[in-house]
């Protein structure tokens, strides 16, 4: 073991190989590599050559991360080579050969920090990693769970399954009360978290172990804001009785354009062709429509998605998922021409999109969103209202925040999950009609339309100062580090 210097403290950021759970723990990373926090960042090769560019930037201007890249053992669990990261699988058959791949990251990640000059002094690891426990346990260090929800998802789970509040319910579709929330929210047992998992065989081992891991970590990590949800930040801290640090939202820590555009991924569009379309378009005059790295509709249902945008008569950027899946795809927009003939009103983006950039512009009116929670507060951080079309896992959840609570979103009208695997069994539930219909709503000139604008822009503002000097979250950053920074020391503990 190498001579160990304990000077500065060391985080080691372990996110799950997904893309929704990967951004935000660079942009963590970054963050607290600037308050002057060692950080080694873990992950694959594959998925390191989809940010180590902005990672580089970063240890150029002379911030201390270290980017560590374990080879994920696809070979030895029976993956094909390359399938590093939750949006490649092909199939959920697939995922708990996945997981098992995770598992085997353990044991090069504890010899790689035994080697270290500088020790670790805590991990903070996405919850899925519930292995990381143990390695904590290890090297006597705590260990803290990223969540890549927000407190309102958080919250509700425990409670509903604190209070057993859906086994009574006779069927999917009949809606109940979720207990211990501040206000009165409703939601069908369809709609719950774990639905994306939910017909997978193996996977409740996965779950339970970890909660088990979670129920010993130190406390938890959120990508939200005291002033968004406030009331539910205590209530979750009450009841899972550990400290909970909101430290978002994260995005905006990143105040450079290249670093916003590049944001977890290179995108196809050129930054200049972007800025140049965007530039050209009214203020709040263009729908932004895209339904998350992990989206798996069938080809007809996202073709009702750009039936419904080109309907409304308003302007639109179109992100489109890229693959032999989306073939069908392809082939209908070149036979019914559609790009030509909205030549000047949409623009589609094939492949990763640089969301984070686009949101911030000020000719974006509004948001077409799965309610993934990176998608939810990056909205919300710009002050963008939204129209809500959940799929799987919290978003129903984040979908009830967002329309019932903030008040800045309208529902397209999705009832039930599409799960991995089971998209041809639903199809197509949302038709060009009600795209159409929910952005007329959304962009209406009315008060109601008005009001949601107006309370969107206020949080987009409590957000920005959320993160400046002496805001809640850059409080709770210095609070989290300076907790860490007091417990006893590795050689201590010896």
């Amino acid at each position: 073991m190498a001579s160990m210097i304990t000077s500065q403290p060391h985080f080691v950021l372990i996110p799950l190989m997904a893309q929704g759970h990967m951004i935000p723990m660079i942009d963590m990373a970054r963050h607290f590599a600037e308050r002057g926090v060692i950080v080694s960042l873990v992950t694959t090769p594959y998925n390191a050559s989809r940010f180590e560019t902005a990672i580089h930037r970063a240890t150029k201007s002379g911030l201390p991360i270290l980017l560590v890249q374990l080879e994920f053992p696809c070979q030895q669990v029976g993956l094909p080579a390359g399938y590093e990261n939750l949006d490649i699988l092909p199939s959920p058959d697939l995922l708990t050969k996945f997981y098992e791949g995770l598992n085997m990251l353990q044991q090069p990640l504890e010899k790689h920090l035994q080697n270290q000059r500088h020790p670790p002094t805590c991990i903070i690891s996405d919850k899925c990693l519930s292995w990381t426990s143990e390695t904590a346990q290890k090297f006597n260090i705590p260990r803290l769970v990223f969540h890549g929800m927000g407190c309102f998802s958080l919250l509700s789970s425990h409670n509903i399954k604190f209070y057993n509040a859906h086994r009574s319910i006779s069927s999917d579709s009949e809606p109940f009360v979720i207990p211990g929330l501040p206000q009165r929210i409703e939601i069908t047992r369809a709609q719950l978290p774990g639905s994306l998992f939910a017909i997978l065989p193996g996977m409740d081992d996965v779950r339970d172990k970890m909660q088990e891991a979670e129920s010993t970590a130190y406390g938890v990590v959120v990508n939200t804001f005291n002033e968004l949800e406030q009331r539910i930040i205590e209530e979750y801290g009450k009841a899972i009785k550990k400290k909970v640090w909101c430290v978002g939202p994260v995005s905006l820590y990143n105040k450079e354009n290249l670093d916003k555009f590049e944001r977890g991924d290179k995108p196809l569009i050129n930054e200049q062709q972007c800025l140049g379309w965007l530039n050209s378009m009214e203020p709040s005059s263009v729908i932004y429509a895209c339904l998350g790295s992990l989206c798996h509709l069938v080809p007809s249902q996202i073709i009702e998605l750009g039936l419904g945008l080109e309907a409304s008569k308003q302007p639109f950027i179109w992100v489109i998922k890229t693959g032999e899946r989306y073939l069908e795809l392809e082939e209908w927009l070149e036979k019914e021409r559609f790009e030509e003939r909205n030549k000047g009103r949409g623009l589609l983006i094939k492949g990763w999109a640089p969301q984070d950039f686009i949101l911030s512009h000020p000719a974006i009116g509004g948001f077409i969103t799965h309610c993934g929670w990176n998608s939810t507060i990056e909205s919300v951080c710009h002050g963008v209202p939204m129209i809500t079309w959940p799929l799987f896992s919290e978003q129903f959840l984040n979908e009830k925040l967002v329309v019932e609570i903030l008040r800045i979103g309208i529902r397209v009208g999705v009832e039930i999950p599409v799960r991995w695997g089971e998209e041809e069994k639903v199809g197509v539930s949302v038709k060009k009609e009600k795209v159409e219909k929910a952005i007329a709503l959304l962009m209406d000139g009315g008060d109601e339309g008005a009001r949601r604008r107006r309370k969107a822009r206020e949080l987009g503002e409590m957000a920005r100062r959320a993160v400046e000097k002496g805001g809640s979250s850059q409080l709770n950053m210095s609070s989290l580090i300076e907790d860490i920074a007091k417990l006893p020391s590795v050689q201590d503990k010896e």
